[in-house]
């Protein structure tokens, strides 16, 4: 049996920023990393943007090992004993901690066909599987139109290869974007080579050499050299629901980022935690994993620090860019502030006359302003926000 002062299940970005959060107050105390992936940790974001457009893949690796994290790779724990305070991996190895940090992530949601062929977008794996698929064939089909979709059409397109996009929404980003938006990106897509079709769904998918043909629910088909899927992600929750820790839309955590047992904690996609502007939230991009896994780490250490930070994501498609804070739903109220419509500006969402959320558009260096604004009680007006912060 292994035995650590700290464990920390998952070996992602949060975990590494918990391995180096632990660092900043106990520089002794042992840690273990129980990661299912094959790879030390590493950063995701380029996965979908830097390394299609020249990044060396040297410079992805996050170095977890070089702060004193012991790694155990290729290894899923499977079973959490909180009592005995044990967890199990899938090989019977056990470890011992007395400090535990659940940094298991999420699964990408799959379509009820494919066999193995169809790459859900997720790790570096999956990375170097379509970049190997892309360097040998000409033709994708991506399925989705949301964050990951839009990004791996974009890096395909622009690394030459004809890309059609099948997503049920009405318009690229549907979900988070402006219909008015959405729809315009539909038309900036096609006007960079790739084929958008909204409203259509993939229902089969038939093997034939390297690729296959995709087969959609209106009676067509499309012939592809490899099928990326972005449809989301579940919470891995299964350990901790199984150990009987507080499991709603992922592990529920209090401002310290402890679970309903103080000697176990949780962070990053899987954690369920407080803001206190926004209420409950699940936040899955990079801001967050960082600073909830460095944290985490701190308070397991001995700390008692609040988790009051107010994630940020941010996304490149082609030549326009963006940064965003808060809580998306396009079925918000929103105020559009446009320099140059859809070009440049700034949209604001509202509930009940608060801001929940500003979506940054080929607008730079404002995030604390956002931050600042999604904290104000309000109540806004759509001519209180028009002008508030610099396009």
């Amino acid at each position: 049996m292994e035995r650590y002062t700290y464990l920390i299940v998952g070996g992602g970005m949060t975990g590494d920023a918990a391995v180096r959060g632990i660092r900043e107050v106990d520089a002794r105390g042992t840690v273990g990393v129980v990661s299912a992936e094959s790879h030390p940790p590493y950063n995701r974001p380029p996965l979908t943007k830097g390394l299609w457009k020249g990044q060396s893949e040297e410079e992805i690796w996050r170095g977890t090992e070089a702060h004193g994290g012991r790694m155990h790779l290729g290894r899923r724990a499977v079973r959490l004993d909180s009592g005995e305070r044990i967890v199990t991996d899938d090989r019977g190895e056990t470890y011992a901690y007395e400090k535990l940090l659940l940094a298991t992530g999420g699964t990408p949601r799959r379509l009820p066909f494919g066999d193995g062929r169809i790459i859900y977008f997720r790790n570096y794996d999956d990375y170097r599987r379509l970049r190997d698929l892309s360097e040998r064939g000409k033709r994708f089909a991506v399925i989705g139109g949301g964050f990951i979709g839009s990004e791996i059409a974009a890096a395909l397109a622009m690394n030459g290869k004809t890309v059609v996009m099948l997503f049920p929404d009405e318009g690229i980003g549907a979900r988070i974007f402006p219909a008015g938006l959405s729809r315009f990106l539909n038309d900036y897509y096609r006007n960079k080579g790739v084929d958008v079709r909204p409203g259509e769904t993939a229902v089969g998918f038939d093997a034939a050499g390297t690729g296959g043909v995709v087969r959609t629910q209106g009676g067509g088909t499309i012939e592809v050299d490899g099928i990326v899927a972005g449809i989301g992600i579940e919470p891995n929750t299964d350990l901790a629901r199984a150990a009987g820790l507080r499991v709603e839309n992922g592990i529920v955590v209090n401002e310290l980022l402890r679970t309903t047992r103080p000697d176990i904690f949780a962070a990053g996609d899987v954690a369920n935690f407080q803001n206190p502007a926004l209420g409950r939230l699940r936040v899955e991009h990079e801001d967050n994993a960082n600073t909830m896994g460095s944290v985490a780490g701190r308070n397991m250490a001995g700390h008692s620090e609040p988790y009051d930070h107010l994630p940020f994501f941010y996304s490149d498609l082609f030549d326009l860019g963006y940064e965003a804070v808060g809580d998306f739903d396009s079925r918000l109220q929103t105020v559009e502030d446009w320099k140059e419509p859809f070009r440049e500006g700034v949209v604001y969402y509202l509930k009940d006359g608060r801001v929940r959320a500003v979506l940054l558009w080929n607008v730079w260096e404002q995030v604390e302003h956002a931050r600042r604004l999604i904290a104000d009680r309000g109540p806004f007006t759509a001519k209180d926000l028009k002008g508030r912060l610099p396009a």
